[in-house]
Formats: C-alpha cells, structure tokens, sequence
C-alpha cells in the first residue's frame, strides 16, 4: 500500500506541537507493518538551516495558485524506512516562524496545491494521501476539484485527521477565487460555507474519504456543541466515516532504562533511579528536598482549556495538602501572572517556570510522583503517556484521550494506572489529588503497584499503525494483515469496514432467504402441510425439512393442543390429496389399477 502523509510539521524537522510528534513516528510505524510512505512538508528556513547538507534536490516545477505562478522546488532525503520530502519557496517558508504570519491562508493553500501539482514526481503514486488539520487540508478539495478534469486523480483516496478541531481555517468566502483559486460554487453549495465564512476544515471533512480524530472518545466529543467549535452537524453528517485512532508515543525514545536526558536510570523491577531522579528535580526547582512528599507537576501550555481555572480556584485547598507543586510552562498573561504570585505564597514548595526547556520537563517526567492534566478538553493528550512511561502517575479529567489512556485507581483490586474525575468542577479535582496523595503517603505499596501498572502500559505506535491501516484498507478496498487487537475505534453505523474482517453477516443471512426445497426435493405430498404457517423459532434451524414435532427445541415439547391441531391439519390435508386423485385417475381410465394397488 502506498501512502503519501501531508503535514507542516514534524519531528525532528521543525515542531510547534503534538502535530510534529505524530507526523515524526506514525509514518515510520506504518513502514516498519509493510507500508510504503512518503511524507511531505514545507522547507522552512529552520528545516534548512539544521538538515540542509542532507537534503536532496530532486526537480523544480511552478505551481499555478489563482493568477499567481510560482516557483517550487522539491527536495528529499531518506529516513527511518519513510522517504520524506519538502517543498521549496523562499517567500512562503523562509519565515522565522512556521504560523502566525498574516498570509497563512495564501502560504498553506501554495503549500496544498503544490503537494498535488508535484504528485507525479514523487518515487510512487500515491493510492491513500492523508491530510492533517486545515494546514493540508485544501488537498482533498484541490484532488476532487482536479478529478473533474483528470481521471488520474480519482484513483487516489483521502484521510483526514483533526488534531484539534477549535482550528478550521475560516477566511472569507468572497477570497475563494483571489486566493485559494476555487470557484464560487464551493461555497455556493455549503461544501465550505459555515457561519458565513470559507472553512477550510468543513471542505476537508467532506471532500475525504475517512475522517479521523485523534482518540475513540474525542471522536465522539466532535458530535456534541461543547467541543465541536460548531462543527457538530459536519461532524454528525460524516459520522459513517468518522474514526478515532490513539495517538502513540515513541516507546525507544521514552524509556526510562536507557534514556540518557534523565539523572539516573530505572526500571519497574527497580526503581532506586527514579528517587534520584526526583531528589535532583527538587534541587533543580527550589523545592525542599523532602524524599517522602509527593511531587505534583504540570508541564502545559498555560491556557483556558488545558483546565487552569480549577487549579486557580482551589490552589490554596491543594497546598495544604502534604505535596509540592511544580509547573512549567507558557501562556496566557492572566494565568502566568497567577502562578508567579503563588509561587511566591508557597517558597520552598511551589516552583514555577514560565518557559519550556527540554531538559527540565525531562527531569519532571523522571522526578516527579503524580502529573495533573485536568483539561477541559484534550484530543488527545501525549503527556499522561510519557508521565507513565517513567512511573509519574496521572491524575486527569476523563475526556478525549485522557479518558481513553487513564483507567482509574481502584486499590481494593489493584486495578488501574491513574486518577481521573468526570465532572469540570475543582471540587472534584481537589477530592482526586487528596486520595492521591494520601495513597502515596500511607499506602506506598499500593502506590507503588499502580506505578508499576502505569509504566507497564502500551502506547506504541505500533498498535496506531495498524488502525490506521485498517482504515486505509477499508477506503481503497484492500485486503490489508488485520491483527485480532485491532477494533474500530468509534462506534458508526453502515458504512464501516467490518466486511474486511467479518463477512460473516453474509452467511447467517443466507438460511433465511434460501427456501427449504431447494436443500432436498421431496414428493409433492410431503411438502403440502409446509403451506401451514410455522412458528418462528421452528423455521429458524438449518434448511431441512422436518416434521413440526421433531423442529421445536427439545427442552419446549409442543403442547397436546398443538399436536392435535397439527394433526387435524393434516388429515385433512392427506383426504382432500385422496378424492383429487380418486377424480383425476378416473378421468383417464386408470382408476381400477388404483384401487386394486391401494
């Protein structure tokens, strides 16, 4: 299977987000099941500057977008089994940043037309291009728009996947010929018309052949108004193609016996490390360094929806618990400028980092003993997954893929790898890290249990390779390995792929249509009492022709009156046979033989 993942960005080129994460491991997963793939992204200044002398020029081409006519040049080097390419044009990528510039619309819509002007230059046609959020997402629509004109380019299908689905690419409607060189009509017919604006998303989303979200629950969330960003109609009208596929993590990357960014390794069987670990995250941040209090830490974007207004209305209630707090990260002013007054309120055991340092998340993944992450919403959610890789338990709100990664400690079982709450309220939150750290404090061998069931979870992206291949195979037609783990990852209605892997409603189906007689002919006098209607649960059994006694289940013999009346039936019947044949036989003189032969 050939497959060709568009994005505008990915690890280790250039990273603002989870979106570089899956676009730097998925591809290489799905390499290493058998896949040939390709990867395509925008040469940025940054992508030059660090991978230059490894890059490859392959050609140039230009690439018509509306009246412009510009300049691309395509790029290549091999990777991790994956052949990964960058498009080429100095005005729309060599930027200092890779988004937030006023021409994103223009730049992103060169980027998507280039990807499919560039198709034929590639090492292989592509059957399956997979799209990632409203950056690429100009593709499908460009693909169906070209299809009209070419046959070619109706062969290829298309997958998209929203990573968050709160960024559409709205513009207006009236710039759809001037910059994205689109005819009116699409937004004339609603394909991307919503609210009033051209989005680019809604276009996507309807244009491609299977939709994905990046965990089972948060496909689902896309259904209802509090975290579909008005989207929830779209996304209930394709909800026969929609899915929900588990971001994964790198397993090698993230290990916690080998990883050399961590003070000390360690081990489920042997944990002696991870208290280094956490002695040295004490002395990094300013906290007492005190072996027995729990560390609680954050390490987030500081902004509305990762759930920071819990945490502001009950800090207080929490540092009264016997824990630290440390927190890293960046954001909105409000929340900054409170987390820098607490800090100072709890000296000593509050610390808190307004940047993001690699080597220090690292060293709060290692150190740490509980990772809060109580999001308002969360598509999906990488960092509960790398806390529980190095034995940082999670204590999360269960939404999108919070919910699907962290399963709730219950101690009396030893069952569970985490802490998690329903309900958006701080009172609940402070309720959950109060067992939290009380677990830890007076049951450690439980909590050392949970730990060791944390860090023993699979989040590799191995098992996401396979869903994602599922779904190809179920767009193109293909018979593709399914491996028995594999399931659909949210629940849709027809339309879905289980033909591939369960024919089996085809077979059940065929003893109802197919009549009796066809199994075994019978003389015409047996099968005339088949005329008698016959309860439900004795037609059901395998196609041959039986006695009404012999066809009920043994455990209900057919009542006295049943077998009277059948019998009644059927003498009837058998007398009626007689005088027609008595009549027939006389009407063509054979009447004497018959009776002397009865």
């Amino acid at each position: 299977m050939k497959i060709l993942y568009v994005t505008s960005e990915a690890v280790p080129f250039c990273k603002t987000g989870g979106l570089a994460d899956v676009a730097g491991s998925l591809p290489p997963a799905l390499a290493e099941q058998g896949a040939e793939v390709a990867v395509v992204l925008p040469l940025y200044e940054r992508v030059r500057d660090r991978f230059g002398s490894q890059l490859k020029f392959e050609c140039y081409d230009y690439v018509d977008l509306a009246w412009r006519h510009n300049y691309c040049g395509l790029f290549s080097m091999e990777k991790d089994g994956v052949t990964w390419y960058f498009l080429d044009n100095e005005q729309y990528f060599s930027r200092g940043t890779l988004y937030g510039q006023a021409d994103d619309g223009e730049r992103f819509a060169f980027f998507s037309r280039a990807v499919v002007r560039m198709l034929d230059r590639f090492k292989f046609w592509p059957e399956v291009v997979h799209c990632n959020d409203w950056q690429s997402a100009l593709v499908p629509i460009y693909l169906k728009d070209d299809g009209v004109r070419e046959d070619r380019y109706r062969s290829i299908k298309t997958v998209v996947t929203i990573h968050n689905i709160e960024y559409q690419g709205r513009y207006n409607p009236y710039v759809l010929g001037e910059l994205f060189g689109l005819d009116a009509g699409w937004a004339k017919d609603g394909t991307m018309l919503l609210d009033g604006d051209a989005n680019l998303l809604k276009g996507a989303i309807l244009c491609a052949d299977a939709v994905n979200a990046v965990s089972p629950t948060y496909a689902n969330e896309l259904k209802m108004p509090y975290f579909a960003h008005r989207m929830e109609g779209v996304m209930r009208q394709c909800s026969d193609k929609l899915y929900g596929v588990l971001n994964g993590i790198d397993m090698k990357l993230y290990d916690p016996r080998t990883d050399g960014r961590i003070l000390k390794n360690f081990s489920p069987e042997e944990m002696a490390g991870k208290d280094d670990c956490k002695a040295e995250l004490q002395r990094m941040t300013g906290l007492r360094e005190e072996p027995h209090t729990p560390v609680v830490a954050m390490v987030s974007r500081l902004v509305s929806h990762k759930g920071l207004d819990l945490i502001c209305e009950v800090l207080h209630d929490m540092m009264e618990l016997p824990m630290q707090l440390v927190v890293l990260g960046t954001g909105d002013q409000r929340y900054e400028d409170f987390f820098r007054w607490a800090a100072q309120q709890y000296p000593g055991r509050m610390s808190v980092r307004m940047d993001y340092n690699e080597d220090l998340s690292m060293a709060i993944y290692a150190g740490a003993d509980l990772f809060l992450m109580p999001s308002k919403s969360e598509p999906c959610g990488l960092s509960q997954m790398i806390a529980m890789r190095y034995g940082t338990v999670p204590i999360v709100r269960e939404t999108g893929g919070l919910k699907d990664t962290v399963q709730p400690c219950e101690s009396w079982r030893d069952a569970g790898n985490g802490f998690s709450f329903a309900n958006y309220s701080s009172g609940d939150m402070l309720h959950v890290i109060r067992e939290a750290v009380y677990l830890y404090k007076d049951y450690p061998d439980v909590f050392a249990r949970l730990r060791q069931r944390a860090m023993s979870g699979d989040f590799s992206w191995a098992r996401s390779a396979r869903e994602y291949l599922r779904i190809y195979a179920t767009i193109t037609g293909q018979t593709w390995p399914i491996h028995s783990d594999t399931r659909r990852a949210v629940e849709i209605p027809a339309g879905e792929a289980a033909p591939v892997e369960e024919p089996a409603p085809a077979e059940e189906t065929t003893p109802a249509e197919e009549p009796a007689p066809v199994v075994e002919p019978v003389p015409a006098e047996e099968t005339t009492p088949a005329v008698e209607p016959v309860p439900a649960e004795e037609a059901a059994p395998a196609g041959e022709p039986v006695p009404a006694e012999a066809s009920a289940p043994a455990e209900e013999p057919p009542s006295k009156k049943t077998r009277k009346t059948s019998a009644k039936a059927a003498s009837k019947t058998a007398k009626a046979e007689k005088k027609t044949e008595k009549k027939t036989s006389a009407k063509k003189g054979t009447a004497g033989k018959k009776k002397s032969a009865e």
